[in-house]
């Protein structure tokens, strides 16, 4: 049993996506009805939807987009992390409206794309300690150069639950592991983050990874992070770049090979289940 806590959903006929322009491998429709049918071959059960980086303007309507595929008879999705803008004062009405929708689960402003001095701005630290006692997460998709503004937005809230997406985005390609190593380590040391073990595999050189090329930056998000702040995630379809879905969840199964059933278990969907109450 899978949850899958990192679902894309590109529909082009739907909703804007300005930066797809810069990235032709992914510039194409990754519609739900291709993703559930290999997912539930690989048992993936539930799924939470992963904003998509929209057109700002449509952000609220990319919410109501998975929504709909989410009401439809034996649909996977049980919820989904929206897209925010925490610098703009718009976010304190923002919150308030998806506070009040329980499909909504948490929020993503992805920051590797923007200045690294936009989460450094007073109106959005001051707008991510406003979501202390929401209940709602914020994933926090970096770069490991930035590991040092991490855990700066982290110490600024410690009430609210962060949730590192992509062991930290490490450049496996490289094998660059010594300095993302050191900022997972310092990450990991607040509690109220966990880490997402996301499609890694689009880090990794696509022609020739294997599951023991993963392997070290697995075992050192679970040394770091212990068995249970971490969650799973496919990062469908940017898993595509590093083979796909099926590919993602073998060499999960093969990197958990020797783990017990409880901690193999915490990882694949209970820690999931608690921290999203699915």
């Amino acid at each position: 049993m899978f949850i899958d806590t990192h679902l894309h959903i590109i529909d082009r006929s739907a909703l804007p996506y300005p930066w797809l322009s810069d990235a032709p491998a992914l510039d194409h429709d990754f519609l739900y009805e291709t993703y559930a049918t290999e997912a539930r071959r690989c048992g993936i059960t539930t799924v939470l939807h992963m904003e998509v980086d929209v057109d700002p303007a449509a952000m609220q309507a990319e919410t109501d987009h998975v929504a709909s595929i989410a009401k439809k008879q034996g649909s996977l999705i049980a919820g989904a992390i929206v897209s925010c803008r925490p610098e703009e004062e718009s976010f304190a009405a923002y919150l308030e409206r998806q506070k009040a929708d329980p499909f909504v689960k948490g929020f993503r402003r992805v920051l590797h794309v923007v200045p690294d001095d936009v989460s450094e701005g007073a109106l959005f630290r001051e707008n991510i300690r406003r979501m202390s006692g929401s209940g709602l997460t914020f994933d926090l998709c970096t770069l490991p150069h930035q590991a040092s503004r991490v855990t700066a937005l982290v110490d600024l809230a410690p009430d609210v639950q962060f949730v590192l997406d992509h062991c930290g985005v490490p450049d496996i390609r490289s094998d660059a592991f010594q300095p993302w190593k050191a900022g997972i380590s310092e990450i990991a040391r607040r509690p109220n983050v966990v880490c997402k073990v996301s499609g890694v595999i689009a880090y990794a050189d696509a022609k020739t990874w294997t599951a023991e090329t993963l392997q070290p930056y697995l075992e050192h998000v679970i040394a770091s992070f212990g068995w249970d702040r971490v969650v799973w995630g496919s990062d469908w379809p940017v898993c595509t770049l590093g083979g796909g879905l099926s590919s993602w969840v073998a060499a999960t199964h093969a990197m958990l090979s020797g783990v017990s059933e409880p901690e193999r278990s915490k990882l694949l969907f209970a820690n999931a289940q608690r921290l999203w109450s699915l």
